[in-house]
């Protein structure tokens, strides 16, 4: 070999090594397991289903819609829930109120009857959120929020006719269903006074005005029937409105408030701080339980009648598997502090931004529109697998709980934020490496086995299948009917235990919920 030969092999092998030593010094280290001792007898303690107690949907009249019922029936048969809550049961399309040429005031309960009789026919119970502002009513007709079916939210002009309709509904809703069944459901005094939602000023004191000739028309009629505010955004006014309550007299059954992951430390703590997304929503529900704790009330019910991992339409939140690593997060955080948490919302049969056209513009609902079930539906359903006492673990990616019958079940996740954070999709993969947990159950029978069921980019995600159509506007519907195969639950695996134990590796982004019988 030549001299120049060997120099330039020489010169080759040094950029080799550089090379490889580049690449290895890039990689990431190799991830450490995660090893969670269970011991399968332990006591444990109480450990209800907050999270599916309720959740939210579209305005009233959209109960009337066959697609609506159908999305209903969906989440009913896999989770459970209870309670439905919407806004617009007073809107003018629900055509409660009318007012002749006389002036005089009549009352038309067809469409009520039929969005509750929906309601109940399929299983659930109404949240009844009173709102908006029946046009007739109004102190302010040019007083119209900004959502695409602009309902009223000004403060009616008199009084008397609001308290008159009041007791009327809450006197027909009785006779119709029985004040057994009336006084089993939830009513809340109109939607996020503290924001643009509500009209009077100051906010804060006509919303008191509101809340107090509302809860006392009610409880005229009977006073088993359950009335609550202030149904505040980003958990504001606990404190005021039960300081309010008590110094007046006035009835309260439960506070409820909301709050969304994107809400920021400044509107609800009133500080600069940076609080994540995946912690947001329990800090807040903390903070409320606490000022409930401090009030005169201490044992009042909370309920956050709305949640979700972000306010915006974020396609790649909402929409994704993000959403799976997220609410077993928030069920984990939250454990303990709440009564019931309401998901905004069920279903994209939705129309607060208008008509929607694509099925994946990270609407809100677990199921979006032409009934494609998202990810945060299937973690849903997984999670309902959850036991009813929790046990306790040290990992804050993880929940393991207990059912009557001795099953351990245990959730599981690799929690990465969002690929993007814009109202615009941002194709990708998220960023960190799967995650590898190592179990040891003690107690457990002999010949236990392991069911297990996920949630991550290859296990119940249609959006991917989406994003291998071209993401289309309007989708065929050949390919409904493919996404609406590709958003079904997986089928559950099985693994083998070995005296108690045994490995399970979730990807990034991805929920695991084992079953040990």
């Amino acid at each position: 070999m030549s001299l120049s030969a060997q120099l330039r092999n020489l010169a080759l092998g040094v950029c080799a090594a550089l090379l490889l030593a580049g690449t290895a010094a890039a990689a990431p280290p190799a991830a450490t397991a995660t090893r969670l001792q269970v011991d399968a007898s332990a006591k444990g303690t109480p450990f209800p289903h907050f999270w599916e107690q309720m959740l939210g949907s579209g305005r009233a009249s959209l109960a009337l819609r066959d697609d609506y019922r159908k999305d209903l029936d969906a989440v009913h048969r896999a989770t459970g829930v209870g309670y439905i809550r919407f806004h617009g049961i007073l809107d003018h399309d629900v055509g409660l109120v009318q007012r002749d040429a006389q002036g005089k005031i009549s009352y038309n309960f067809s469409y009520i009857d039929q969005i509750y009789d929906g309601l109940i026919e399929h299983g659930f119970k109404p949240f009844v959120e009173l709102g908006f502002m029946p046009p007739e009513f109004t102190s302010n007709p040019a007083a119209l929020q900004e959502f695409w079916y602009h309902p009223n939210v000004a403060p009616p002009k008199d009084y008397a006719e609001w308290d008159a309709m009041i007791g009327a509904l809450a006197k027909h809703l009785v006779e119709r269903y029985g004040i057994d069944e009336v006084a089993s459901w939830y009513f809340e005094v109109w939607n996020e006074p503290n924001i643009g939602f509500w009209a009077g000023r100051p906010a804060q004191a006509t919303y008191f005005t509101l809340y107090d000739h509302t809860v006392r028309a009610l409880k005229a009629v009977n006073p088993r029937i359950r009335v609550g505010g202030p149904a505040t955004a980003q958990a504001a006014w606990a404190t005021d409105f039960l300081a309010h309550v008590h110094k007046n007299n006035v009835p309260v059954d439960f506070v409820s408030t909301h709050v969304y992951g994107d809400d920021t430390a400044d509107n609800v703590f009133h500080t600069s701080e940076k609080i994540p997304r995946a912690d947001m929503v329990c800090r807040s529900v903390d903070k409320v339980h606490k000022e409930i704790a401090a009030s005169p009330y201490p044992h009042l019910p909370l309920i956050f009648s709305e949640y979700n991992a972000s306010y915006a339409n974020l396609p790649n939140v909402t929409d994704t598997v993000f959403m799976g690593p997220w609410l077993a997060n928030t069920i984990r955080e939250c454990a303990g502090k709440v009564e019931a948490m309401s998901y905004w919302s069920f279903s994209d049969v939705f129309e607060e931004q208008g008509v929607v056209r694509n099925p994946f513009y990270g609407g809100f609902g677990l199921i979006a529109a032409n009934r494609i079930a998202k990810p945060a539906f299937n973690a849903f359903a997984i999670l309902h697998k959850l036991g009813d006492r929790q046990l306790a673990t040290k990992s804050d990616s993880a929940l393991v709980t207990r059912r009557d019958d001795g099953t351990v079940i245990i959730a599981l996740w690799n929690y990465a934020p969002p690929v993007g954070d814009t109202a615009s999709y941002t194709p990708g993969k998220p960023a960190g490496a799967p995650k590898r947990f190592e179990i040891a159950v003690k107690n457990l029978p002999v010949a236990a086995r392991a069911t297990v069921w996920r949630v991550d980019e290859t296990h119940g995600n249609a959006v991917a299948a989406f994003d291998r159509m071209g993401r289309p506007d309007s989708p065929s519907r050949a390919q409904i009917i493919q996404l609406r195969e590709a958003g079904q639950l997986a089928a559950a695996e099985s693994i083998d235990v070995h005296d108690g134990k045994f490995a399970i590796d979730v990807p990034v982004q991805g929920l695991v919920v084992v079953e040990l019988r």
